[in-house]
């Protein structure tokens, strides 16, 4: 698999070098560079498979960068420093980053994603991404969400619960069969925490717009849009209650 790197600073650059040749069986680094017009150039006459793309580079961003290419038809994983927006955005469209320094069994969990994946990117997964950055404050209405059979993009407001099954999350939505994503309960729950979702049980997480009930107990339990009754752990009842009461 032929990999381009494209990083502002070169000291960095070498080191992601060195630890995908180290790591990273089957990656081939075939270019380093150093901003991203060189990245630009670099993919049209290399036809890399993979990009690693820094974020924050000068006078144009791994975003813009991505923006003035005619397709992009290789996977991509960013790199960057934390920022709070950024790794949103890359949670809501399920697109791979790292996060700098590079951890070593980060990038090779993220490697071995992209050989297991034969999909590139798709436009909507994109879409989802540049729109977040772009407006950081805004709400999305979409999020691409990783299943066994590849990538589902989920209307935010159709969900009415998820469930946890082990490894997985089972969403339940309406008049739409439900969706086995490929997400524990808890990163689910971080994709929905900025929504109208609150985590009311250790294995489960609910649409607030979607109660019908809320039934006084120890715990309680609530009746949803689609009549099934959900327990709240005593731990949950207090926060949930504020909310609901709050309408947020």
């Amino acid at each position: 698999m032929k990999a381009i790197i494209v990083e502002d600073e070169l000291n960095c650059g070498k080191t992601l070098s060195a630890l995908l040749e180290r790591h990273c069986e089957g990656v081939e680094v075939v270019r380093i560079c150093r901003n991203g017009q060189e990245g630009i150039e670099a993919i049209k006459v290399l036809s890399p498979d993979i990009v690693f793309l820094d974020v924050e580079m000068p006078a144009m961003n791994g975003f813009e960068m991505l923006e003035r290419l005619p397709a992009i038809n290789f996977h991509l994983i960013f790199t960057t420093s934390y920022d709070q927006y950024a790794i949103k955005a890359f949670r809501f469209s399920a697109i791979d980053y790292l996060l700098k320094p590079v951890d070593k069994d980060d990038l090779k969990a993220a490697v071995e994603k992209v050989f297991n994946r034969t999909q590139k990117p798709e436009p909507a997964q994109l879409e989802i991404l540049f729109d977040r950055i772009k407006h950081p404050t805004r709400q999305i209405k979409k999020l691409a969400l990783p299943t066994l059979e590849g990538l589902q993009m989920v209307s935010i407001d159709s969900i009415i619960y998820a469930e946890a099954d082990d490894n997985y999350t089972i969403l339940h939505f309406h008049n739409q069969p439900k969706l086995i994503v490929s997400l524990v309960l808890k990163e689910v729950e971080e994709s929905l925490e900025e929504f109208a979702f609150a985590r009311v049980h250790r294995g489960y997480i609910v649409n607030l717009n979607e109660i019908e009930k809320y039934v006084k107990g120890e715990g309680g339990y609530l009746v949803m849009s689609d009549r099934t009754t959900i327990d709240v752990s005593r731990t949950k009842k207090e926060s949930l209650l504020k909310r609901l009461l709050s309408k947020k």
